[in-house]
């Protein structure tokens, strides 16, 4: 099951649309990669990187 963690200070910023970006600190701290296209994932998943 998991966890849901409470969010701290530098966890996420608002982007000019509205939502919330959750920055690297707050997927370091999850833990696991959840392969969304996270804007600022540390474990490498990009589907937005071109791969040959």
């Amino acid at each position: 099951m998991k966890q849901i963690l409470p969010l701290e200070e530098g966890d996420f910023y608002l982007s000019e649309e509205g939502y919330k970006v959750f920055t690297e600190q707050y997927h370091l701290k999850r833990g696991y990669c959840c392969e969304s296209n996270c804007k600022h994932c540390p474990y490498g998943f990009n589907t937005r990187v071109k791969r040959k």
